[in-house]
């Protein structure tokens, strides 16, 4: 008897890429394989994120999809976890989905076993739940990087944000287990990890002891952790990173997404550690005063700006990236000229800008009117995108001439056209002697291409850079690292 099947559409972040990943690893441990074969499939979950109503009407297109097969296949177990169910307090989203079989947020993900057991016992090996989720091992593809979670859920209500209430309340694994999963990624290859976290740079470890007597970062003078005087800001993070970077094998190291209000002298220090990549994601969202408070983001732009100033000097090189909504509540054209300025004056490497979308349920959505019309947004991330395109390839003109150390990520054949094949002999052995290119990133989160062949994919090579473009650095192999 064959195994039954299942296949998994994940929409979102990281971190909901990484919850997808202990879902199949939960999965194969009842018996099921995944399948590309969704129409035949005998479990579908969509894991969901709500971050913006687009991403909602996808899921509901989606499901609407599958619900035609399902009328064919009644036998087929459908399923929708993630942000949607979480943030659904009154069930009015669960009501749109009123066909499906299975519908629940992430922190239950460990119920499957037993909800699939009760629809169709003839599908499970065994009916055993798992109590906490993140105890669940990810079940990952790419041995070379892998996401590890630090913690779930979020404190800081910002007024347009559903995480709060998608995820809960934020919670910090404990650092034994990070630490053992990052030793068991090292031991099978891995050379890059990215650690998850709403506020990362807020984790506090809930089992303090587990840090190594020798961690300088909670040994200082301002006593024993957990003490009285212990608020552990920043002190438990820059642990955390100064512990990974124990950890042989481990030679990149990145986090995101921090919030500017815990990002510590400490941990800017634990970002100069040898395995920390150049980069810095710090979400800014808006460079007006009244804007951030009305947003609840708890810092000024002078703030920000200081943050940003004490990170350059503690890392230089660094590459810095952001998020910023424009079009938000009250957001005047005066008060998204001073994001502009923030924006020139940061200088950023990237930005995620994104159109307020009104979030049903948040504090936004309660106290303040959508007053920016579409048309004004579409024109205002048209301006920063501008922006953006232009500071991006003045930084990226810099590193013409410098060499960069890229792990390998993927490999792209030649492209072999009707044109080429119908060329000169010569020509077509020329082609045939070319390897493709392979792309990655540099300890920037800089893209870089350059010639090689499948074989560099999971390495880490160095690349002299000789062109630059808005979102991709060109260069040629100039030595390859063992790792």
């Amino acid at each position: 008897m064959s195994s039954p099947t299942y296949h998994l559409i994940t929409f979102g972040c990281q971190m909901n890429k990484n919850d997808s990943q202990r879902i199949s690893s939960l999965l194969r441990g009842i018996g099921f394989e995944p399948t590309e074969r969704k129409e035949q499939a005998d479990l579908v979950l969509i894991n969901t994120c709500s971050v913006r109503q687009s991403a909602e009407d996808r899921v509901y297109s989606l499901v609407g999809t599958f619900g035609e097969i399902k009328r064919a296949r009644p036998e087929m177990i459908l399923g929708v976890t993630g942000c949607m169910p979480g943030r659904d307090r009154d069930g009015a989203i669960k009501k749109r989905l009123s066909f499906i079989d299975l519908y629940f947020p992430t922190a239950e993900m460990g119920q499957l076993p037993r909800w699939i057991a009760e629809l169709r016992p003839e599908l499970v090996n065994s009916a055993d739940i798992v109590e906490d989720y993140l105890k669940i091992t990810p079940d990952r593809l790419a041995a070379r990087q892998a996401f590890v979670s630090i913690q779930t859920g979020c404190n800081k209500f910002c007024t347009y944000c559903v995480v709060p209430f998608a995820r809960g309340l934020e919670k910090n694994r404990s650092l034994r287990d990070i630490l053992d999963e990052v030793r068991e990624l090292a031991e099978h290859g891995c050379v890059e990890v990215t650690l998850l976290g709403q506020t990362v740079n807020s984790y506090r470890a809930p089992d303090p002891e587990a840090f190594s007597k020798a961690n300088p970062y909670v040994q200082r003078s301002f006593g024993p952790l957990g003490g009285p005087h212990d608020d552990g800001m920043g002190r438990h993070f820059a642990g955390l990173l100064w512990e990974i970077n124990q950890i042989a094998g481990i030679s990149r190291l990145h986090f995101t997404a921090p919030h500017p209000l815990h990002m510590s002298d400490e941990v800017m220090d634990a970002m100069t550690l040898p395995a920390h990549l150049q980069y810095l994601h710090l979400p800014v969202q808006s460079g007006d005063d009244e804007v951030l408070r009305r947003m609840n983001r708890r810092y000024t732009a002078a703030q920000y700006l200081d943050v940003v100033d004490r990170l350059r000097a503690h890392c230089r090189a660094m590459a810095i990236g952001t998020d910023i909504i424009v079009g938000f509540s009250g957001e005047s054209e005066a008060a998204f000229e001073r994001t502009v300025e923030l924006y020139e004056r940061v200088g950023f490497d990237l930005s995620y800008t994104a159109r307020y979308s009104v979030r049903s349920g948040t504090a936004a959505w309660r106290a303040f009117k959508d007053d920016v019309s579409r048309e004004e947004k579409k024109r205002r991330w048209d301006v920063l995108q501008a922006v953006q395109e232009r500071i991006t390839r003045d930084k990226n003109e810099a590193y013409v001439g410098k060499t960069v150390s890229v792990l390998v990520e993927r490999h792209e054949p030649p492209k072999i056209t009707e044109e080429l094949l119908s060329a000169p002999e010569d020509i077509r052995q020329a082609l045939a002697r070319q390897s493709g290119f392979c792309y990655g990133n540099s300890r920037e989160m800089k893209l870089v291409r350059f010639v090689g062949g499948a074989e560099m994919v999971g390495k880490i090579v160095d690349v002299q850079v000789k062109r630059a473009d808005t979102w991709l650095l060109e260069g040629s192999l100039c030595a390859q690292k063992s790792f």
